[in-house]
């Protein structure tokens, strides 16, 4: 064990959480052990009730109030951060250990049980709740001394009365004095056992703090480059005159292996791009972050998107790992003219919405994912030309492969005919409509997979 995690104020705060837990539990015991020697006056020995309730409920009464002192202590330490010393923890186990220590006395003065019965009475049993409770301090050291503080305070009940008491002559009143040897050395034996259970636990509380680490420590890596990933998307929307486009993404988990991007290549045309990286997570990310990073180098060095796909693909297999493909799409606007060449690599559908019919078509890629062959040569590229309305729609498979509580996939037919009903809105408002036809579908099944859509739409006049 590492002595830091040990000493450490996540392991501070760990004991004195424990602690509380054990103080309430002993104030529930006192609880019962009051009701039950109550009881028992009031059935038993009820002429005497009068004389015996008082110190009886000024003994509970007492410990009750020590306990609920040291349970209102604990509470101010988990609120400020602060420790408490040991002193002040070992004070709180001799005082506990006293409880049973100065009931045998009290019990023998109210003439409840005969002097030497009461060192073998029920009450001496109390002393081991003490006991067992002591491994919630978390600290073998003061179990064990609750051991010791026992056997200590039942060795000096038990001398006292041998002292001041004469043995009785009917001598089944006494048991022998091997008895209360023995009963002493178990108390003792006692707190051993609760320092080495005490250990273990320490060991364990231990363990788990690491691993909490750890998981805080990976959970903080994952969000820093969540924000690396959330910072390699486009900010601004670039200029495209009777066009608009907007790009949505939204991960399964706090990285995801989706990404698109738009770009402005040589020859004035604006790209845009969505890749979709087999898997999701932090692996699916980096490659994802690959991808990116060559298709950045790759058209700010050519215009041509058969070029570029065929250059980003042949430098992703070099890199990608057995089994991990890379589905992705790139178009070129000229809005000048409207022309969109489009070029996919595995991914599909590619959707066209055409207003002036209201039909939605859907393309196939032209090529298979990247990382299946490196000298794979795409294109060339599909040419539309949009008019006034027309919207290329891009999006991820998490859109139609969500499935409901019936494991219905969302689907193409429902996608289409999200797009047909979104037909009059604005790209980031028809992708948010289309986000939300595919959760209500859902119904709040988990999204298991990223979701990532680009949308480009021609303004109708007057738009």
């Amino acid at each position: 064990m590492i002595r830091d995690e040990i000493d450490s104020k996540a392991f501070r705060d760990a004991t004195i959480r424990s602690d509380r837990t054990r103080i309430i539990v002993i104030l529930a015991a006192l609880g019962v052990l009051a009701f039950l020697t109550v009881f028992r006056i009031l059935v038993f020995d009820w002429n005497e009730a009068g004389r015996m309730l008082g110190p009886t409920l000024t003994f509970f009464g007492a410990a009750s109030l020590y306990e609920i002192f040291m349970l209102r202590r604990v509470k101010r330490a988990i609120q400020s951060g602060s420790g408490v010393s040991t002193g002040v923890w070992v004070t709180n186990i001799l005082v506990e250990t006293l409880f049973p220590t100065l009931g045998l006395p009290l019990m023998i003065v109210m003439g409840l049980v005969n002097p030497y019965q009461a060192l073998v009475a029920p009450i001496v049993l109390t002393y081991f709740i003490f006991i067992a409770l002591s491994t919630l301090k978390l600290s073998p050291m003061l179990a064990r001394l609750a051991g010791v503080f026992s056997a200590a305070g039942y060795s000096i009940v038990a001398l006292g009365v041998h002292v001041v008491y004469p043995a009785p002559e009917i001598r089944s009143a006494m048991q022998p004095v091997e008895m209360y040897v023995g009963n002493a050395s178990v108390l003792l034996a006692s707190g051993l056992v609760a320092g080495a259970v005490a250990r273990q636990i320490r060991h364990h509380v231990a363990g788990a703090l690491r691993e909490a680490r750890q998981v805080e420590r990976m959970t903080s890596e994952l969000e820093t480059a969540r924000s690396i990933q959330e910072g390699l998307l486009p900010k601004e929307i670039p200029d495209l005159g009777d066009f608009e486009i907007a790009g949505w993404n939204k991960p399964a988990d706090q990285t995801g292996g989706d990404y698109y991007d738009w770009f402005r290549l040589p020859d004035g045309r604006t790209a845009f791009t969505l890749a979709d990286v087999t898997g999701h997570g932090i692996s699916s990310a980096l490659v994802a972050s690959a991808c990116h990073a060559y298709s950045r180098a790759s058209m700010g060095q050519d215009s041509d998107l058969a070029a570029i796909v065929t250059r980003i693909n042949r430098l992703l297999c070099a890199d990608l790992p057995p089994g991990r493909l890379v589905t992705f799409v790139a178009a070129a606007l000229d809005s000048s003219t409207g022309r969109v060449e489009l070029l996919s690599a595995g991914h599909a559908p590619l959707l066209l919405f055409t207003s002036r019919d209201g039909r939605v078509q859907s393309f196939e890629a032209h090529g298979v994912p990247f990382g299946v062959f490196a000298g794979m040569a795409y294109g060339p590229p599909q040419e539309v030309v949009l008019g006034p309305g027309d919207t290329v729609v891009l999006v991820t498979d998490g859109f139609f492969e969500w499935t409901n509580a019936r494991d219905e996939d969302f689907g193409f037919e429902r996608l289409h005919a999200a797009i047909r009903a979104g037909r009059d809105l604005s790209p980031d408002r028809l992708i948010a409509h289309l986000h939300k036809a595919v959760t209500d579908f859902v119904g709040g099944t988990p999204q298991n997979d990223d979701l990532t859509a680009v949308v480009l739409k021609r303004r109708r006049p007057g738009d």
